[in-house]
């Protein structure tokens, strides 16, 4: 035996992960025990999810007939849903709201508040969605605002970017509002950009988390009984706001883009299916190791659908001075140019300066690439139904459309929203 088989059988073989368990394969093995448990349950906005999350990049999904502008290699593509919700989809447009996010940060500390709903308005919020959401996030705003009028150092009109989230990390219904906020307000009528001074230990303080509790506990009941909704009378008195530093803001912004859009679960937490159950994992927020939660398929389901947001509602918000049409963006865009450094360049692992992810440079939504030959591939039919006959020039593929169908599953990565 030469040495060169001696070494070839003495490497080990390389182990195969096994398949990922796919959200659309649980939808479809657990849709009928779903819908005779919470078919009275759901809303529009969540049976459309529903659909679209089961037939989205799978075989029966229409698809795309795309081909190579180098070689003419052709692969059939399937079509993304498209739904916010969806773990396949939005992956671009999450990093285009970071890179917008980032550019419009201003000079000097950032807070992330967090403002929460209590468990005695969670079954309100289900039931009146739109309704509780919106006042959710309007009440966090016109407290801080408020408190940043009202600050013996700011005293002026402040900004925040506002991130609803409905889920724990255990995917139970928690409704909360993120609202990451520069310590910074400006004063129009003297043209000043104040920013809040360091603490004498060189910290950063904001506001009192348990008068901002006070406050928007007061404000978010006077918008709900405004509405019409009949708030239960058993609420607590204190009410869960949490107020921490985050640095230059960067990082938090970064971190809210990635809960923004495809859903709440990734594909690859979801560990173990059988006939009637589901697993996944999940990061425990005490201990920051990752634990595991059993239950039944129809109950998973419905765990990730309840955080559906109604059609039209938007999750991310801008208020004060970080909204796009701000009557002090013009004088805030000096100010940006004078007092901010400009950005490192890039190092060799695409990182920024501030250790953040890589947030420039995505002007274009990313290209379809031939696996044969790395050019740019280009869509020739789109919406071709599963099993369908392709009509017109295109029909000599069809024998290479029938072959390339079986091997679709592959392109399940592709950037083709």
């Amino acid at each position: 035996m030469s040495a060169a088989q001696m070494s070839a059988a003495l490497t080990p073989t390389p182990t195969r992960r096994p398949p990922a368990i796919t959200l659309a394969s649980v939808i479809n093995r657990f849709e009928s025990d779903f819908l005779a448990q919470y078919q009275d349950r759901l809303l529009p906005s969540q049976r459309h999810a529903l659909g679209a999350m089961k037939h989205c990049r799978n075989s029966l999904s229409a698809q795309m007939l795309a081909q190579c502008t180098g070689c003419g290699e052709q692969r059939l593509v399937p079509h993304s849903c498209g739904h916010r919700s969806c773990p396949h989809c939005q992956h671009f447009e999450s990093q285009r709201w970071i890179e917008r996010q980032t550019q419009a940060l201003l000079p000097g500390a950032y807070f992330l508040i967090t403002f929460t709903l209590p468990q005695e308005l969670r079954g309100l919020a289900l039931t009146h969605q739109q309704v509780v959401y919106a006042a959710l996030m309007q009440c966090a705003w016109e407290t801080l605002a408020q408190f940043s009028r009202n600050h013996r150092q700011l005293k002026g009109e402040a900004g925040a970017v506002g991130v609803l989230h409905t889920h724990s990390r255990r995917l139970e219904f928690h409704p909360h509002v993120h609202m990451a906020m520069p310590a910074s307000a400006f004063d129009a009528k003297h043209g000043l950009l104040r920013s809040l001074r360091k603490t004498k230990s060189g910290g950063h303080y904001l506001f009192s988390h348990k008068a901002l509790a006070a406050v928007f506990r007061g404000k978010l009941l006077t918008a709900l009984n405004a509405q019409g909704l009949t708030v239960p009378v058993c609420l607590p008195e204190r009410w869960v706001v949490d107020c921490k530093s985050v640095g230059n803001g960067r990082k938090a912004l970064v971190h809210l883009g990635r809960y923004l859009y495809r859903g709440v679960i990734q594909e690859r937490d979801i560990v173990r299916c059988t006939d009637e159950q589901v697993t996944f994992r999940y990061r425990d927020s005490g201990t920051g190791k990752y634990e595991t939660r059993t239950l039944s398929g129809a109950a998973f389901i419905w765990l990730v659908l309840q955080h559906v947001l109604p059609k039209g509602f938007r999750r991310s918000r801008n208020f004060g001075l970080l909204h796009p049409n701000c009557r002090h963006r013009r004088r805030l865009d000096l100010l940006r140019l004078k007092l901010m450094r400009p950005q490192a360049p890039s190092g060799a692992t695409g990182q920024s300066a501030s250790g953040s992810a890589p947030t420039q440079g995505l002007g274009q939504r990313p290209k379809l690439q031939c696996r044969c030959c790395g050019a740019e591939m280009v869509i020739v039919q789109r919406r071709i139904p599963p099993e369908a006959p392709i009509h017109g020039a295109y029909a000599w593929l069809k024998p290479a459309i029938n072959a390339a169908a079986k091997a679709s599953g592959q392109t399940r990565g592709a950037q083709t929203n």
